[in-house]
């Protein structure tokens, strides 16, 4: 006898949680990669949605920068004035006094009132923290795109230098030569207080240290507190091997010879750029104009050269564009250079001469718009539609800075001004020599010229050789 057995029927379940977190996975990595696309494209179309997409990143787009006062023209710092003043017959002019880089300290204040604000800021910040000694120094981590160095008895020495390439080894270069060369010209440099100081050459505080740390740099956020800012490396000049620049004062006398009258100019905001620098604000730039009879915005192709503009061609339009990059973008002292408007979004960097920018009332030289761009076309079509007015802009700009806070004057009064500023606040003495090693600390900036490129990428003045043995 045979038994039947009926079992029940086993079907497998299916895996829906795993399939679930396949679905997720996928979706993610689309959503990734879409995202990623969007901030690297140098395309000059992407969809309105991809944009809203792409994250703010380091442009930060919901901050910007603001000054107490509502024009550093009107309202100067005066805690760097002296009381003397140069002869009431002395007066600016531009021809004249532009190239001359050995004003005396009077001179500076009478001739640039304003662009001295941010010593007077970082000199009352340090009063308030105790000021500054050699320890303050010592804490600060070189990194590359840093450099260290002290002034003594007129005399620039490097300590140490970093630098990740060719790029870094120039710009550290170009910021020595600048601190030289206001030295050289100054005829009381001897009897000045000696420093000693670090600066990076980085775009970015946050890139090489702390903002609580006594670094010299390019540009800063409101926030950023305990660092100086200087004149950036382009002011002595700026080479590479795709792209001649030159001196700036150079490139400011090319571009007031070839630019062009007023009204001959194109009625047009320009701008041209790589959007994957700063993804979410430039190409908010290039979708406000886009379609716009007055708008030529453009991404640059640097591989084939299409869309690619020289500097002084940009000054044959009314209205220039500037965005930030990375962080501070240095292009717009080259757009102050021209007799246009400069078209700007609140700016989240701030520069030495940034607190000379003025954006309405009598002294307006540039106009400012949202981070976003939105209200670009009602701040631009009144312009082009009254040409005269924005003709009063553009020549408010070029008073200001081309003949005046741009200058190689302005710029020597206020690495000057830097140094004064900051040996107001230093507490330690210099010593140029060194007892332990038998030696010299630093290689003057003379003879640190004259090293070989790859000696200058980890320098370091305590260690030998670096000149003779």
């Amino acid at each position: 006898m045979t038994a039947n057995y009926n079992y029940p029927l086993i079907r497998p379940r299916p895996r829906r949680g795993l399939a679930l977190l396949c679905v997720i996975a996928c979706l993610s990595c689309s959503l990734i990669l879409t995202i990623w696309y969007g901030m690297n494209s140098d395309r000059d179309y992407i969809h309105p949605v991809l944009t809203q997409l792409i994250p703010a990143g380091h442009c930060a787009c919901q901050t910007s920068t603001t000054f107490q006062c509502s024009t550093c023209l009107s309202c100067p710092e005066t805690g760097l004035q002296q009381p003397t003043t140069p002869s009431p017959s002395w007066q600016w002019d531009y021809p004249r006094d532009a190239p001359n880089e050995a004003f005396d300290q009077t001179q500076c204040q009478a001739a640039f009132p304003g662009l001295f604000e941010d010593v007077a800021r970082g000199e009352r910040h340090w009063r308030a923290h105790g000021r500054l000694a050699t320890e303050d120094l010592d804490e600060i981590h070189l990194q590359h795109g840093m450099a260290r160095a002290f002034i003594s008895r007129g005399h620039l020495h490097v300590v140490a230098a970093r630098a990740k390439g060719e790029d870094h080894r120039r710009k550290i270069l170009g910021v020595l030569s600048s601190i030289h060369r206001a030295l050289a010209a100054d005829r009381e440099r001897v009897s000045k207080r000696d420093i000693e100081f670090v600066f990076s050459v980085e775009d970015k505080v946050e890139d090489v240290t702390s903002p609580d740390l006594p670094v010299w740099v390019f540009a800063r956020t409101p926030t950023e507190q305990g660092v100086w800012l200087m004149p950036d490396f382009s002011f002595w000049a700026w080479d590479n091997p795709n792209n001649y620049i030159g001196p700036f004062d150079q490139v400011v006398d090319r571009i007031q010879r070839l630019d062009i009258p007023w009204d001959d100019k194109k009625p047009q905001l320009v701008w041209r750029g790589k959007p994957s620098f700063a993804p979410k604000l430039r190409r908010a730039l290039i979708e406000a104009a886009r379609d716009q009879t007055w708008g030529d915005v453009k991404q640059v192709e640097w591989a084939t050269g299409t869309n690619v503009l020289r500097m002084e061609e940009h000054c044959h339009y009314m209205f220039i564009a500037h965005v930030e990059g990375r962080a501070y973008s240095a292009s717009l002292k080259y757009r102050q250079a021209c007799n246009s408007v400069i078209v700007a979004h609140k700016l989240q960097y701030i520069q030495h001469h940034h607190y000379l920018l003025v954006a309405d009332g009598p002294y307006q030289n540039y106009v400012e718009v949202e981070r976003d761009f939105s209200d670009l076309s009602e701040k631009i079509e009144p312009l082009v539609e009254n040409t005269e007015a924005a003709r009063r802009i553009a020549q408010n700009s070029a008073r200001t800075f081309r003949e005046r806070y741009l200058t190689p004057a302005a710029e020597a009064c206020y690495w000057r001004a830097l140094f004064q500023g900051y040996s107001n606040v230093w507490n330690s003495t210099v010593n140029p020599w060194s007892a332990d090693y038998g030696r010299e600390r630093g290689l003057r900036y003379e003879s640190f010229v004259l090293l070989e490129s790859s000696r200058m990428y980890e320098f370091r003045a305590d260690i030998l050789p670096y000149g003779a043995a």
